[in-house]
C-alpha cells in the first residue's frame, strides 16, 4: 500500500467554517473554495467540523485535511487534488473549541450541509423545535452546544460581546429558500436565549439562500481501490461526482466571501426562480422517469433515457408541459438547461437507481409535479404527461410490477397507500381511492374532472399495455 496523500506547502488561512463534512460538502464547497483560491486568492481555508461522527475526522485528519475529487464523465474519470480544507473538528469531543473557532474574527463565513434534520425544525410549521433533545439540550448548557443553531448562536454570542462583526450564514443544504429557513431557527434559538442577542442577530446577520445541485454518488471499498491505483496514493477519503455542477447563491456576504464563480457557482439577487426550476424541471422529470422506468424494466436513469421513447418524454414533458410554468430565472437559459439535464440524465457513470429516486414519493409528488399540474390545470390545458407521471407513482405503489413481481415500495404512506388501492376493484375506483388521500393530493385535485379523467385514462393503460407502450401513445 503506498502513503497516504498528502498537502504540498503550507495549508490556506482559515476563513470559512462549515458543519457537516459528509462526500456532498466535499464534492461541492470544497471543490468551489479550491478553484476560488486557485485563481485569486484569498484566506478561504475550511475548518470542517462534524456534528456527530469522527469518521470524516479520521479519513482526513492524517491527510492534512487533503483529498481526491474524482469526476465521473462519460467518457472517464478526472481525478484532482482538493487542498481547500484545513482540519477537521468533531464537536461532541470538544463544543467550546467549535464555538470558539467560529468566534475568530478571521472567519467570515459559517456554512452549513447538515441535512434537514440537522436543522431541529418542524418541516410543517417551518418553527425551531424546542423540545427536540438537542436544542432543549443547548439552551440548558448553552457553551457547550450540540445542534447547529445551538452552536451558531453561541458563535454569534462571542462575537457579539467581543466587538467582533459577524459571520454570514450560508446554507448549503438541499432544501426551499434554505436562507430564510436557516434565519428563522437561529432567531428561535436566540429569543429562547436573549432577546437583545436576538435582535442584534436580526438587524446584523446576512443569510443569503442558495440553490445547489451535483450529484454524488456514495464512495465505496471498491472507489477506494481504484482511486488509489489512479493517483498512486492511498486517499481514505475520497469522492466521486458528475462533472455538472449548479451554485447559485444570493450575493450578500458583508464580510467577504470567496471568488466562488470561478468554480462555477452564479450569483444573483434571488434564488426563488431557480429553485422552481430544478423542482420542476429536474426532480419532476427525474421522478417521472424513476417510476415509468422502474416498472418498464429499467434499474437506473441512464438505463431508462438510453431507452428512446423515455428521453423523448423528458423533451416533451419539458417543452409542453412545464417549462411555461416556469418563472425565468435570472441569468438562466431554461432550454439550455433542460437539455444540460438530459445529458445528465444519460451519462452511464452515474448509476442513479431508479428504485431510490421512487422512495418517499407520497412526499415528493406534491412539490415535484403537482404544483405544475395545478399551474397548468389553472391556464385552462391538461398536463397529460404529468398525469401519466402520476398514474406511473399509483402503479408503483401497487407494489406489483409489470412482471408479477414484489415491488419494495419505501414511503412513509407504503400502508396506506396499499390499503387504499386494496380496497377498490376498478383501475377507475383505485385512482379514486389514492385521489382521496388528502395529504398528497389535497382537497382541490381530486374534484377537477379533466385530472381525474387524465390519471384514470394514464393508470388503465398502465394496466393494460404497459409503461412502454403507454409513454410511446402519449408521444403519438
Amino acid at each position: 500500500m503506498h502513503d497516504r496523500l498528502k498537502r504540498d506547502g503550507d495549508a490556506p488561512k482559515v476563513g470559512i467554517v462549515h458543519l457537516g463534512p459528509g462526500a456532498f460538502f466535499r464534492a461541492f464547497i470544497a471543490v468551489c473554495t479550491d478553484a476560488a483560491m486557485t485563481a485569486s486568492g484569498g484566506d478561504w481555508g475550511i475548518l470542517a467540523v462534524s456534528l456527530k461522527s469522527p469518521t470524516a475526522r479520521d479519513q482526513l485528519g492524517p491527510q492534512g485535511g487533503v483529498f481526491t475529487a474524482v469526476e465521473l464523465g462519460p467518457d472517464g474519470e478526472t481525478p484532482r487534488t482538493i487542498g481547500s480544507v484545513t482540519d477537521v473538528l468533531v464537536a461532541p469531543e470538544d463544543p467550546a473549541a467549535v464555538v470558539a473557532a467560529m468566534a475568530d474574527p478571521t472567519v467570515k463565513i459559517v456554512s452549513l450541509t447538515v441535512t434537514e434534520k440537522g436543522y431541529c425544525h418542524n418541516p410543517a410549521t417551518g418553527k425551531l423545535n424546542l423540545d427536540h433533545p438537542d436544542i432543549a439540550h443547548d439552551l440548558a448548557a448553552p457553551d457547550a452546544p450540540r445542534s447547529a443553531p445551538g452552536m451558531i448562536v453561541a458563535a454569534l454570542e462571542a462575537r457579539r460581546a467581543a466587538g467582533t462583526p459577524p459571520f454570514t450564514v450560508l446554507s448549503c443544504d438541499n432544501l426551499p429558500s434554505n436562507g430564510p429557513l436557516v434565519r428563522g431557527m437561529v432567531l428561535d434559538f436566540a429569543h429562547a436565549r436573549d432577546a437583545a442577542l436576538a435582535a442584534w442577530i436580526d438587524d446584523n446577520v446576512s443569510f443569503p439562500a442558495t440553490m445547489v445541485d451535483r450529484i454524488t454518488p456514495a464512495t465505496t471499498g471498491e472507489d477506494l481501490d481504484r482511486i488509489e491505483t489512479m493517483i498512486g496514493f492511498r486517499d481514505e477519503g475520497p469522492v466521486v461526482h458528475e462533472p455538472f455542477i449548479q451554485w447559485v447563491i444570493e450575493d450578500d456576504f458583508p464580510q467577504g466571501r470567496p471568488d466562488w464563480a470561478a468554480g462555477g457557482a452564479q450569483f444573483v439577487n434571488s434564488v426563488e426562480a431557480h429553485e422552481t426550476m430544478k423542482l420542476r424541471c429536474l426532480n419532476g422529470t427525474h421522478s417521472t422517469l424513476a417510476y415509468l422506468g422502474y416498472l418498464a424494466g429499467h434499474q437506473t436513469i441512464a438505463d431508462t433515457v438510453a431507452d428512446a421513447p423515455f428521453a423523448a418524454l423528458c423533451q416533451r414533458l419539458w417543452r409542453d408541459e412545464i417549462l411555461p410554468t416556469v418563472p425565468q430565472p435570472e441569468g438562466e437559459d431554461l432550454p439550455a438547461y433542460c437539455t444540460a439535464l438530459l445529458e445528465r440524465y444519460r451519462n452511464p457513470a452515474i448509476r442513479h437507481r431508479t428504485w431510490q429516486i421512487a422512495m418517499d414519493g407520497s412526499q415528493k409528488l406534491p412539490q415535484r409535479i403537482l404544483g405544475t399540474i395545478r399551474d397548468t390545470l389553472a391556464e385552462g390545458r391538461v398536463p397529460e404527461g404529468l398525469c401519466l407521471a402520476v398514474a406511473g407513482w399509483m402503479r408503483y405503489v401497487g407494489g406489483v410490477d409489470e412482471n408479477g413481481e414484489e415491488i419494495d415500495v419505501r414511503d412513509p404512506l407504503a400502508k396506506e397507500l396499499r390499503a387504499a388501492l386494496d380496497a377498490a376493484d376498478s383501475p377507475k375506483d383505485k385512482v379514486a381511492s389514492l385521489l382521496g388521500i388528502e395529504a398528497v393530493f389535497g382537497d382541490d385535485l381530486p374534484r377537477d374532472q379533466r385530472f381525474r379523467d387524465a390519471v384514470t385514462a394514464a393508470y388503465r393503460s398502465l394496466v393494460a399495455n404497459g409503461s412502454r407502450a403507454t409513454v410511446e401513445a402519449y408521444l403519438a
